[in-house]
């Protein structure tokens, strides 16, 4: 085959033509509608955060992570010397509202009892895997379903 030939088609171009008028209205109905993109997602903690006046807040949201969010944070002294503290500078960016807090912060986030960190730090890794983190397997041996673990051991790991 030489380029520049042309090739014959199977069928004519014109029986390939996409129906117009009133024929197409019943294929445009069928068609499913469009999700619209979900970014925030409320949650409850099962502690609760305690602010300085003795306040417990436990009803918070937190969007979907942007690259920015998880990037950032890299270049921010304390991670460096301590990677652990990558979870809570990336929760003071994602976490959007937590009762009535005025602004959340990593300061906030670092001050959290650890079950309620552990807690986050789940729901954060489930938001961002499209709602789980979790895939259901089967033993090749036995046959017996279960579940795995997908995701990392930290936040912005996978």
């Amino acid at each position: 085959m030489r380029r520049g030939t042309p090739q014959k088609t199977a069928a004519p171009l014109e029986e390939a033509a996409v129906p117009v008028g009133p024929a197409a209205a019943p294929a445009a109905e069928a068609a499913p509608a469009r999700r619209q993109l979900r970014t925030e997602f409320a949650f409850e903690l099962p502690r609760g955060y305690v602010d300085d006046s003795g306040t417990v807040h436990r009803d918070g949201v937190m969007r979907l992570a942007t690259a920015r969010d998880e990037l950032i944070p890299l270049r921010d002294l304390r991670v460096q010397e301590n990677p652990a503290y990558l979870s809570v500078v990336l929760l003071g960016r994602v976490i959007t509202r937590l009762g009535s807090v005025a602004h959340i912060h990593d300061g906030v986030v670092e001050n959290m009892f650890a079950s309620d960190l552990a807690f986050l730090q789940d729901f954060y890794r489930q938001i961002n895997a499209e709602g789980h983190t979790r895939a259901g397997v089967t033993c090749p041996h036995c046959e017996q379903p279960f579940e795995v673990e997908l995701g990392g051991s930290r936040l912005g790991e996978s």
